[in-house]
């Protein structure tokens, strides 16, 4: 397989969008520079917010720029777009309709990596603008997984550590993310998907246990694969 080049729309946000990178290049696998995936990153943090716009479609509509910045990686090269933010996939079609390259799903493949780890009770965290779309939900109930909400009060709490701590550059501590995990797994959750990538910097520093499936981890994975190159062990 001819070997492809990886273009990642990124700015949503600017954290998440360098962790992806880094993990790129971490779970290749390689032994020197020439064997790790061409990666052409556009941190395009001029993308309006995407939850704002799902919760109000007066805000700013943010396809358009994830549109234009689709073409310009295609136009320098990349044969494959992937976009580390679940959120921006309520917008798949739109996206996959104007962008000259296919577009890597990242709700689709966590969750089949979900159906593939046998999970049969999958929580869901992640900003009110997915749960909102019914994204993750609707891609769990395809592989027959029963997908799990929390409660009002532990979606604000999530949102809070998303937009006060991450996306404010805040370090989030145990204290902070305990009530959380705790919240999920008295409703039963075999398996805890993140998915914001906001929350993989999250999983990133507190080191969260194996019951969590990181949305970015499973994105970088795929797009290594997808791009001709082999994974780590």
């Amino acid at each position: 397989m001819k070997k492809q080049t990886l273009g990642i729309i990124g700015g949503v946000g600017p954290l998440a969008t360098m962790f992806i990178g880094e993990m790129i290049v971490r779970r290749t696998k390689a032994t020197k520079d020439q064997e790790h995936v061409h990666t052409i990153i556009d941190n395009d943090t001029n993308i309006p917010d995407r939850t704002a716009f799902i919760l109000d479609n007066t805000k700013e509509n943010p396809v358009p720029v994830l549109v234009e910045d689709a073409k310009k990686l295609a136009s320098v090269g990349a044969n494959l777009i992937a976009i580390p933010c679940n959120t921006a996939h309520t917008f798949y079609d739109e996206l996959a309709q104007g962008s000259p390259v296919p577009v890597l799903h990242m709700i689709r493949e966590t969750a089949k990596r979900a159906h593939d780890l046998g999970a049969k009770r999958v929580g869901i965290l992640a900003t009110t603008g997915t749960l909102t779309s019914g994204m993750y939900q609707s891609a769990l109930e395809e592989y027959g997984i029963t997908p799990v909400i929390p409660d009002n009060p532990m979606k604000e709490k999530v949102m809070s550590i998303i937009y006060d701590y991450v996306k404010a550059g805040k370090d989030v501590t145990t204290e902070d993310w305990l009530p959380i995990e705790e919240a999920m797994l008295a409703l039963n959750c075999d398996r805890i998907v993140l998915g914001c990538t906001e929350l993989s910097i999250v999983n990133r520093d507190l080191k969260l246990c194996d019951k969590y499936i990181d949305s970015l981890i499973v994105l970088a994975e795929c797009a290594i694969v997808a791009c001709g190159y082999e994974l780590v062990d």
